[in-house]
């Protein structure tokens, strides 16, 4: 069936009820657990790295895969690593993704503790910087130092505000240049951020997304990565609150219908992975400006770095009332990608050694929940 009639028959409320055979249903479907980090942060933790952390767990990253692990050594000293099992070798051969994602965290990490009157000391790679792919060794010495001159940055306060929106912008309320502006300064010093919002070139960027999107989800394997690590469900959610979560009443009658399941979203011929490529095409062409964060370079320090200005500038975005989502996909590292890469390094790089690290849409979008989370206690090793 078509896009329409499929989702004239699934939104019927008839078939909500018979998926789920009680008018509680629709009421109980939001994942509580995997929420509450949100509600808990600086909720009742001792010290102030749990108080710091427990933001920091709640950084943007990719396919919200939470890579973060904490070995706390006292109260005001920790070293991060990296989950090795949250990885992303298909779309994210070389870990890039992975490492931005950390800067995420502690970036956030080091708003929080300014916050509380501390100083986050961040020292890089303490055993040595990962090559091609990220090892056993740590990401982070972190350690926090009591600071009565600090003050607070004052995009922290916008911290549990931020979201991925991944639904379709408004189309008729464009993005300020004020805005813009405003957006971009928030990045900082610590990489280069740009962005548009108007003419030509947000067209280029609205159809570059849109085909780089398209092919990934066309690739079997890329794609299946991603399926894989879709929670199809209050009850999947509550259990793996990491990856893509398919929550809310109506999602999850159609997956206890099996009209939603991972099988069909990986079957080019069915409405389901025709639904996924509709929705593509609707992210990429309601954008109603881009923001895009570049390095002098791509080692793993700025790769962090990068990572750093992006949750900087989804802050800022967040300040000015717009939504925000990722459109990297033309940035990765694998075959399918490759014309796509270059096309996006050709707009958005001003010099050969420039490296485009970070490419996201912004607009205005109705508001969405938080996505899940693993709780603090479960990414930390007591001291």
């Amino acid at each position: 069936m078509n896009r329409r009639k499929f989702l004239t028959i699934a939104g019927s409320t008839g078939l909500i009820l018979a998926a789920a055979g009680t008018g509680g249903f629709i009421a109980t479907r939001s994942p509580e657990i995997a929420l509450r980090p949100w509600k808990n942060a600086d909720s009742g933790y001792p010290d102030p790295m749990r108080r710091a952390l427990s933001y920091a767990i709640l950084a943007p990253n990719p396919h919200n895969r939470q890579p973060w692990v904490v070995d706390l050594k006292s109260d005001t000293e920790a070293t991060l690593n990296c989950d090795l099992d949250r990885l992303l070798p298909e779309t994210d051969p070389f870990d890039r993704q992975i490492v931005i994602g950390l800067g995420c965290f502690l970036e956030l990490f080091s708003l929080a503790a300014g916050q509380d009157g501390f100083r986050a000391e961040i020292k890089l790679f303490p055993q040595g910087e990962p090559d091609n792919r990220l090892d056993t060794r740590p990401i982070a010495q972190l350690k926090l130092v009591s600071d009565s001159q600090l003050t607070a940055d004052p995009l922290f306060a916008y911290a549990l505000q931020r979201r991925t929106n991944r639904s379709p912008y408004d189309l008729t309320r464009p993005v300020s240049e004020h805005d813009l502006e405003a957006i971009i300064a928030a990045a900082g010093p610590a990489a280069i951020a740009a962005g548009i919002a108007a003419g030509d070139k947000l067209q280029q960027l609205r159809d570059l997304s849109q085909v780089a999107l398209r092919d990934e989800i066309k690739d079997p394997a890329a794609f299946r990565e991603s399926v894989d690590l879709m929670r199809i469900g209050r009850a999947e959610i509550e259990a793996h609150p990491d990856g893509i979560s398919i929550g809310g009443p109506l999602l999850e009658a159609l997956g206890m219908l099996g009209i939603v399941s991972r099988e069909a979203m990986v079957d080019p011929d069915s409405s389901s992975f025709q639904i996924g490529l509709d929705m593509a095409d609707e992210q990429a062409q309601t954008s109603m400006g881009f923001v895009w964060i570049n390095t002098r370079g791509n080692d793993r320090y700025l790769q962090i770095a990068a990572g750093r200005a992006y949750l900087r500038l989804a802050l800022g975005v967040t300040s000015r009332g717009l939504s925000m989502q990722p459109m990297s996909q033309a940035l990765q590292e694998y075959a399918a990608m490759a014309d796509h890469f270059k096309k996006a390094h050709a707009m958005l790089a001003d010099t050969d050694a420039e490296r485009v690290q970070m490419l996201a849409r912004i607009g205005y979008a109705k508001a969405i929940p938080p996505a899940p989370r693993w709780a603090l206690s479960t990414r930390i090793k007591p001291a």
